[in-house]
């Protein structure tokens, strides 16, 4: 389930034929020009109306954690999602704070319970995936991620996410150890398992984050760098034709947004 950052790249990405699409909450503020976590709530929900918009495929959000720390705030960052027209949405357990970076077992629960509550609420089905933030913010503990997944399954998650892992032992002792579909993230550096590896560990979705969006972004700086350094532009040869992207991009009314 790869990850569009703009109209453009939902509709490219539905054009080869995948099935359900995600949204890149670094992606997003890549291309505002910021950091990633800067994007506030309406901002946010004014991407994923842009992301449903842009073709016909399911889209789960990238909801962060939910903008705001007490399980009332995630339960309507849910609602007001699914009002958006996404079918899905993720909530992490990171807190945003330097001192404290994952909330505590307990209160992470309650906020996927009220988010589960409030997906159980909309009149279609909504996936809700809960993700352990941990190997993100430097806290390898494979052990209590574990513990975390199983806590979040239990509190209503459909589908449990972990990023951050790359090894294929500690994927497996995650899927082994809950009932419900686990979600990994490639594309990071030293992740390098294929969708045939992942599949073969009981993996039932990948992500890709962000890096398509910096995939995209370092073909730009060096095509940058080029041109500014040596004063060539041979990365026009790599580039997709304006014959090629308006072809793309047919059939699509300009006045959909």
């Amino acid at each position: 389930m790869p990850n569009p950052w703009d109209a453009g790249s939902a509709r490219l990405l539905a054009g080869l034929g995948f099935s359900a699409l995600a949204t890149t909450g670094a992606g997003f503020a890549f291309s505002r020009g910021q950091q990633d976590f800067s994007s506030n709530r309406d901002d946010m929900l004014s991407h994923l109306r842009t992301i449903v918009a842009a073709t016909e495929l399911p889209v789960s959000a990238d909801l962060e954690n939910g903008f705001g720390h007490s399980p009332e705030t995630v339960a309507d960052a849910i609602l007001a999602a699914a009002g958006c027209g996404v079918v899905g949405a993720s909530i992490e357990d990171a807190s945003g704070e330097a001192d404290t970076p994952i909330y505590d077992l307990g209160h992470a629960t309650e906020r996927i319970r009220a988010a589960a509550e409030a997906a159980r609420s909309r009149p279609f089905k909504f996936t809700l995936t809960a993700r352990a933030e941990n190997y993100l913010y430097g806290r390898p503990d494979l052990k209590d991620t574990i513990a975390r997944l199983q806590a979040y399954q239990e509190a209503g998650a459909d589908v449990l996410f972990a990023p951050g892992l790359t090894h294929g032992n500690d994927i497996a002792a995650v899927v082994s150890a809950v009932d419900k579909p686990v979600s990994v993230i490639m594309g990071f550096q030293g992740a390098q398992l294929s969708q045939g590896q992942l599949a073969a560990l009981g993996v039932k979705r990948i992500s890709v984050g962000g890096s398509l969006a910096r995939a995209a972004y370092g073909a730009l700086l060096r095509a940058g760098q080029e041109m500014r350094q040596r004063g060539t532009f041979n990365y026009a040869a790599d580039a997709v034709t304006g014959k090629e992207m308006n072809a793309l991009f047919s059939g699509f009314a300009a006045d959909r947004f």
